[in-house]
Formats: C-alpha cells, sequence, structure tokens
C-alpha cells in the first residue's frame, strides 16, 4: 500500500471532499462509492455549548494503526479504493472533520466496508478530541 496522507489541518473542506471523488470518474470499473462525514456539532454539555473540537493524535501509532485497517478491509471486501482523512488541530462547529470514501464494483461492499472502517478508527485509532466551548473552557471528548 502507498502511504497516503490521512491527517489535515484544520477542516476537511468540501472543495477537497469534492476533488477526491473527482479523481475516480475516469476509473471505469468502479460501480459504487459511499461516503461518510464527520462534522462538530454544537452539543450542548452541562449548560456550555460546544464551539470547536481541537484533534490531536499519537501520530506514529495512529498511522501504524489506519494501515492495519486498511490492510484488514482489503482482505475482508471486495474494494477498488479507500481514502481516510482526519482533521488535526481547531474544526468549528458545524465544520466538517472526518472523511471516508469506500469504492468498489458493487453496492453492497460499500455499505459495509464504510460503517467497518469508520467504526474501527474510532475505537482504534489514538485520536484525541478537546470539545472546545463558548466560553473557551474545554473538556476531552469520548467518542460514541
Amino acid at each position: 500500500m502507498e502511504k497516503k496522507t490521512v491527517f489535515i489541518e484544520g477542516q476537511i473542506t468540501s472543495e477537497f471532499i469534492a476533488s477526491v471523488i473527482a479523481k475516480h470518474q475516469e476509473k471505469t470499473q468502479i460501480g459504487a462509492h459511499n461516503i461518510f462525514l464527520g462534522q462538530v456539532r454544537k452539543d450542548v454539555v452541562e449548560d456550555k455549548t460546544v464551539s470547536a473540537i481541537e484533534f490531536s493524535c499519537y501520530q506514529e501509532m495512529a498511522d501504524q494503526k489506519l494501515e492495519v485497517i486498511h490492510k484488514e478491509t482489503f482482505e475482508k471486501y471486495d474494494l477498488s479504493s479507500m481514502h481516510i482523512y482526519h482533521s488535526l488541530g481547531k474544526v468549528n462547529a458545524g465544520e466538517v472533520c472526518f472523511f471516508v470514501l469506500v469504492s468498489a464494483p458493487h453496492r453492497p461492499h460499500v455499505y459495509e466496508a464504510t460503517e467497518y472502517t469508520v467504526n474501527r478508527i474510532k475505537s482504534e485509532v489514538p485520536i484525541f478530541g478537546k470539545e472546545v466551548f463558548e466560553d473557551e473552557s474545554y473538556q476531552w471528548k469520548t467518542n460514541v
């Protein structure tokens, strides 16, 4: 597997997402794509409103774990390609922080592989989120 950049500083823009999708139009063996977009919610926690999340990670360990997840997903499902991107740094409420694009010859594989990949990343990859509230206080976020 070629080494791909997964981590992006700040939000993942709609222009970036569109450019990744557009690169697949000439790959005519692909019959289906599935996209997962994770967006920062403006949650209210104990009467405080989340304005952003600051993401950090243990990058060496995260890269190793992502490589394993990528490899095992391709072994489990008949996929053509898979792209994973996650934000680092501050991402404001309403902005996209997590983007997964799964492509395959047939539709059923993309649904299953996307859910499998997203769930494994959320539970296994050392990515940490600090919820920043409108009053500038913060707390570490628990993945759900």
